[in-house]
């Protein structure tokens, strides 16, 4: 190049912001691009998105009795849900460093509530959330838990969300009466019906109806909260109704619908630490039990882990090559939060994608996480407010959520491949159709080990895969070979 000849400059690069303060230093809120006040907005728009836990958790798993016969109380339900939720919650924010809230995840405590607790006692049934939580925090310690996501085909995890989804529609709308079994399905060939006698009558079922199109309608309208906004505007019709109309005891289910005087009352801490950690294999068997066990795992993991890299995708959190930076403090944590559900009795903690709602007003660190933490800590004392709302103003939330879920993962499933789509579809139509998760995500399993033999590709199946597989086989062969 000539003496004289300039040499191209490249443009000077903008400088990272400098961090304002301890707090911007810790949780890295310029570093990310963030500001405090958009993390305090996205904190309070996730809490208010995931709300609908304190309402829904206690009265899915306050509706189940165990094989005793007790049930759950309803007070104690929800300081044990909100106390999980604000715990797991804080300890993401502080140590996960990321804009995600926990809470009791929809569709394990069903299976904690209609699969473990009537073979055995509550403390058993939580011993073992407690140990599937610490199953998932050895795999992480480990490095397996990356590894075990691996092994399962994507389209057939999509399949067991998208059968989640479907089994928790099916518990929302038998709870709040819009279906109801039939007395005697024996002499007939259809097993439901709609309302509780082929028709739909009554202002409780009305008051469903109402919550499930104005839940729908705030979600086409992407309302912020559509959910809580639902079930806090249907419980005031409620109360409204049961004051106006006098509708007898019994009619709302377990919860009628009044005001109750003081909204504030102390935490019940009454279910706190009540777990058995290995009495439930006395009740079930050894092999039943790691089944049960494998099934709450499975739940949380694949529904964490989409989670997880979800919204960090959103958040742009990922680096260059898309991976996560700092996943496996995040994974950890998760873990905890699942062993910290069943310590309290209020099933398995784990991430919620309302957590997006929080992405989307701006948050990026973990402080959001921790503002909806402290949130959720306020909420211990609010009781008397969650508890005065009946099932029918909440359970719309179950038909959004399934179908959210539902949307979210059907598009994702390959149903160009039989040996995916064949697993997938028997995994997400044998959980609602068995009411039993575990039966779809074992015949989703066997389906997929068996189909890719009979297709000339079983080396294409994961060893993990082919020993699940075998111990599903086992399974339900128990009973014909008179283990059970």
């Amino acid at each position: 190049m000539p003496p004289s000849a300039t040499a191209p400059v490249d443009p000077p690069q903008p400088s990272a912001p400098q961090p304002q303060g301890g707090v911007d230093r810790y949780f890295k809120i310029s570093e990310r691009g963030s500001t405090v006040a958009r993390e305090l907005r996205g904190g309070f728009a996730t809490f208010f998105a995931m709300a609908y836990i304190i309402v829904l958790n206690p009265i899915i798993l306050g509706s189940a009795k165990d094989m005793y016969g007790n049930q759950l109380d309803n007070g104690q339900l929800v300081t044990a849900t909100v106390l999980s939720a604000a715990f797991s919650t804080l300890l993401m924010g502080v140590i996960g460093n990321v804009p995600i809230a926990l809470a009791a995840g929809l569709g394990v405590n069903t299976v904690v509530a209609l699969q473990l607790a009537p073979r055995m006692s509550w403390p058993d049934a939580m011993g073992m959330v407690v140990l599937a939580g610490i199953v998932v925090m050895l795999l992480v310690a480990t490095g397996l838990r990356e590894r075990v996501m691996n092994a399962v085909p994507r389209s057939l995890r999509k399949g067991i969300a998208i059968g989640i989804g479907l089994f928790i529609l099916l518990i929302g709308l038998v709870d709040s009466g819009f279906v109801s079994r039939i007395p005697d399905a024996a002499m007939t060939t259809v097993p439901l019906q709609l309302g509780g006698d082929g028709h739909l009558t009554g202002w409780p079922v009305l008051v469903f109806v109402l919550g499930a199109l104005l839940t729908l309608a705030l979600i086409v309208r992407k309302v912020p909260g559509a959910i809580l906004i639902s079930i806090i505007a249907m419980t005031v019709v409620a109360v409204v109704i049961d004051a106006v109309a006098g509708l007898p005891e019994g009619a709302w289910g377990l919860t009628t619908p009044a005001w109750p005087g003081n909204p504030v009352s102390a935490p019940d801490f009454g279910l706190l630490g009540e777990v058995s950690l290995f009495g439930g294999f006395g009740k079930v068997g050894v092999l039943t039990g790691i089944l049960f066990v494998f099934t709450v795992l499975l739940s949380c993991f694949f529904d964490a882990m989409g989670t997880i890299l979800g919204v960090g995708d959103e958040a742009k959190l990922m680096d260059r090559d898309g991976n996560f930076p700092g996943i496996n403090k995040v994974l950890l944590v998760d873990g905890v939060a699942v062993a910290a559900g069943g310590a309290s009795s209020s099933s398995a903690t784990t991430c919620f994608v309302e957590s997006t709602a929080g992405v989307g007003e701006g948050a990026r660190t973990g402080l959001a996480s921790v503002v909806t933490g402290l949130l959720f800590s306020v909420a211990l004392f609010l009781t008397p407010l969650a508890t005065m709302v009946p099932s029918q103003a909440a359970t719309p939330a179950l038909l959004a959520v399934g179908f959210l879920i539902i949307a979210g993962s059907v598009r994702d499933i390959d149903w160009s491949d039989y040996t995916l789509a064949v697993p997938a579809f028997l995994a997400m139509v044998m959980m609602p159709f068995t009411y039993s998760i575990t039966n779809g995500i074992g015949i989703g399993f066997i389906a997929f080990s068996v189909l890719r033999l009979a297709a000339g590709r079983g080396r294409e199946v994961p060893v993990a895969m082919y020993v699940v597989s075998a111990v599903f086989v086992f399974y339900y062969a128990m009973p014909a070979l008179g283990l059970t």
